[in-house]
Order: C-alpha cells, then structure tokens, then sequence
C-alpha cells in the first residue's frame, strides 16, 4: 500500500498540489488512522475487539488545504468503509432521522440515529466542522459520544480550534462537554501553513462574467473544476422550519442559479444562513433587473448585503456589468449601492 506521503509527492511532481511543508507535516496523522483501520482483526470467542485509533481535528485559515488533505486520505482508504460529507449536511441529516424515529414514539431518538450511522460505516470524514445553531449544540455531544462507543473514528476539519466552537453560543455551558470529548478522542492538530491558496487560485482572476453566453458559462464551470474539483452535493439550510436548498456544494464553495436564491420566495433570514454556511458562493446567470422582475431583484439585492456583511467570495455570472445590471423601474436608485457592493467583491482578496 502506497503511503499519502508517497501520493502526495506524486501530486507535486504532476503539478496538482504545490509542496507545502505545513501540509506534509500533518500527514502522519491521517497515515497513521489509515494503517491502524487497515490492520486485519483477530477474532476469537473470548478476545476484545481493539480500540479504535483516535481521529483527528484538523484546523486552521481558509484556503490552507485541509479539505485537500482530507479528501486525500478518504480516497486512498481502500475499502474501508467511509463517508466524507460536510458537516452541516451531516447534522441536517441527523435531525431528520430524529425526527422520523420519534415518530415510533422512542423517547430518546439519539440512540437508534447514532447506531444506524456506525453501522454503516468505521470512519466519518467531515468537511468544515462548525457549530452556531443551539438546535445541533444540544445534541452533538451526545450523538458523538454514542459513535465513538461504536467505533466510529471521525476526523474532521474546521476554521476554529475546538475552544471556540459554538463561541458565545446561547446555554454554551451545556456544550462544552462535546468539546472535552473532542480532545480525548481526537487529535487536535494545526495546519499552519502561511499560503491561502484558495485565494491564489482566484488572485488576479475575472471573478465577474458577462454577458450570459457559452464563454461565460464554461469560465464559471472552469472556477468551479479549480476551487470544488467539479463535485458537489446538495445543501440543505433548515431555516425556521424550512429547507432552503442549494444545488451544489464543496469544500465551503456552493453554486446556484439566480432562480435557485432569488427566484424562490426567500428572505433575510434565508440569506443569513446561506452567508453562514458559505465561503464563496457561485451564482450563474443574473439576468437584466427591471420592473418586470422586481421580486427577484428586490431578493438579490439582500441576497448581495447578506454576502457582503459576511464577507462571502462571490463569483457570477450576469447580463450585463454591475452598474448596467438594473437601469429602469422602481429600485433603481437604491441598486447604485449594490452595483458598488458588486464591484468591491470583485477586488482581489475579497472575503478570503
């Protein structure tokens, strides 16, 4: 079995990946979860099964690799039973699942949902690790605790160090167990590489396509090959009780159709949740704003003061430059102020 090290060097030697000490130096850590889940289990009628490895929490800046890394050892796992999804779409599933389960009338739907995920598989790979809702702060210690007595080996990434999770979190008190659990079944482990790359991918690049034709659509799909490797899932936003649903996600990057965000009758709160799950959002086809689709340039120009605020990356495509965009109708003067939002999410660095 070849080692990540070896993989990786090989990466570099066809181009893929630049060489980054940081990174090598965290990859013992995956090597080691790797040839600890592959070693062969003695069964025996009177013999205990062996401890799992302790996973991993890989943190550090955006753009440093992490996700890269992850999905690095994920791939090269060879056949052991895995999943790698993202965080967030991972407690929205979980959610759901409870709530099926209680309809049976079990009053304690943690249980069943947590066993019915370890059986399934040995590892769990999440992708940005990130806890701001009180809904998944409440139950995640338990659900975590119950998978790690079912030998389930996690590693996850994330921006934060685990201290900070759920940072001034309503009852935080109540959470910071979780965060124990974190660092006595997971190594807690810093990428501290100096480079975003993330941000050299897009530094000095058109971020910003028009008009709306096949050269666009392909420079938009060329961005999103480089920054998501072209993969990606659906992301479902539970929003007071609702699923906003965006089509394509990965590695912090989502990608939608204007009708997708503002042809839907979403509002502020849905924007919000949308720029906190997000790093950088591509948005496909703006069309001319006017009278005749007032909704939805009402929408996007909250969708773009939501983006803004959170200093979310955005990448689009659209009919005409920003300044172009909306020239007649009610709300033609108010839109100057988002054709000027538009043009400093342009410059380079914006929100990365």
């Amino acid at each position: 079995m070849q080692t990540l090290r070896a993989i990786y060097q090989d990466l570099i030697e066809v181009g893929t990946v630049q060489p980054d000490d940081a990174q090598l130096n965290v990859m013992p850590e995956f090597e080691r979860i790797r040839t600890e889940l592959s070693a062969p289990v003695k069964k025996g009628l009177f013999r205990k099964a062996p401890e799992p490895p302790k996973g991993l929490y890989l943190w550090g800046g955006v753009g440093r690799g992490k996700s890269m890394l992850m999905d690095l050892f994920v791939e090269h796992l060879e056949g052991i039973p895995a999943r790698r999804v993202h965080f967030h779409a991972f407690m929205q599933e979980i959610h759901s699942a409870m709530h099926e389960v209680r309809k049976t009338g079990v009053e304690d739907a943690i249980a069943p949902v947590a066993a019915d995920v370890a059986a399934s598989v040995r590892l769990l790979a999440f992708d940005e690790m990130q806890i701001t809702d009180i809904t998944d702060a409440m139950i995640v210690g338990r659900l975590f605790q119950a998978l790690f007595e079912d030998g389930v080996v996690v590693v996850t990434t994330s921006n934060r160090v685990p201290d900070e999770l759920y940072k001034n979190g309503l009852n935080r008190d109540l959470f910071l167990p979780f965060i124990a659990l974190i660092q006595e079944k997971m190594n807690v482990v810093e990428l501290a590489s100096p480079t975003d790359y993330r941000q050299d991918r897009l530094g000095g690049q058109p971020v910003y396509f028009t008009p709306v034709n096949a050269e666009a659509r392909a420079a938009m799909d060329a961005v999103w090959d480089d920054l998501a490797g072209g993969k990606g899932e659906v992301l479902v936003l539970k929003v007071k009780g609702r699923d906003v649903e965006v089509p394509a996600f990965r590695n912090g990057v989502a990608r939608a159709g204007f009708h997708d965000l503002c042809g839907k009758p979403l509002g502020p709160g849905d924007y919000l949740a949308l720029a906190e799950a997000v790093k950088v959002l591509m948005l496909d086809g703006v069309p001319a704003l006017s009278r005749n689709n007032f909704n939805e340039a009402k929408r996007f120009v909250t969708m773009i003061d939501a983006l803004y605020e959170a200093k979310v990356r955005l990448i689009c495509s659209a009919a005409a430059k920003p300044e172009m965009l909306y020239l007649e109708g009610e709300g033609t003067f108010e839109f100057e102020r988002t054709a000027s939002r538009l043009r400093e999410m342009q410059s380079e660095g914006w929100g990365l």
